[in-house]
């Protein structure tokens, strides 16, 4: 299959990201890093960002709302280049919603230039392990792979504050 192949770019297109980690946390402190306002403050973002919470309404259908700033130099000079805006107004939902189970995040994405606005979810599953807890995020893939590597790499910079938070 080549990458103009219709079929292909479909079969990618259903592909997952998937990112685990193990933390030595109760499920239920996880839970709050992304269901409260102080919680996904504390770490939502790559590295060299940061966000503003302006509504998070933890519940099946919730909105989540915010900002997403650069505020480190090298993150300003990067959106600077690719001729993005240093600061998003990110707009998005909770979808699935099993308090310290499981959970998904629908984020609208409206910021490409020439590209419709579409919905890419996150889907976030809490494993209690004794006193560990294995929390398995899975990442939908976006329509253009471009924009699937940036947000996969996002992910993976923003999650490394989670881990120094916890000591991995």
């Amino acid at each position: 299959m080549s990458d103009t192949d219709p079929f292909a770019q479909a079969v990618r297109a259903q592909e997952k990201v998937v990112v685990e980690r193990t933390y030595p946390a109760a499920a239920e402190q996880l839970w709050e890093l992304w269901t409260t306002k102080e919680g996904f403050e504390s770490w939502w973002g790559p590295e060299g960002f940061r966000v503003e919470v302006r509504a998070l309404e933890a519940r099946p259908g919730g909105v989540l709302a915010y900002d997403m700033i650069a505020d480190a130099p090298e993150a300003i000079a990067a959106m600077k280049q690719m001729g993005q805006p240093v600061s998003h107004d990110t707009k998005g939902r909770f979808g699935e919603f099993k308090p310290h189970e499981r959970l998904s995040l629908i984020h609208l994405i409206d910021f490409i230039a020439g590209v419709a606005p579409y919905e890419v979810s996150i889907e976030v599953e809490f494993q209690p392990l004794g006193d560990l807890t294995r929390m398995v995020v899975t990442l939908e893939h976006h329509p253009d792979p471009h924009w699937t590597k940036m947000s996969t790499l996002g992910f993976q910079s923003q999650i490394t504050k989670l881990d120094r938070r916890f000591g991995n």
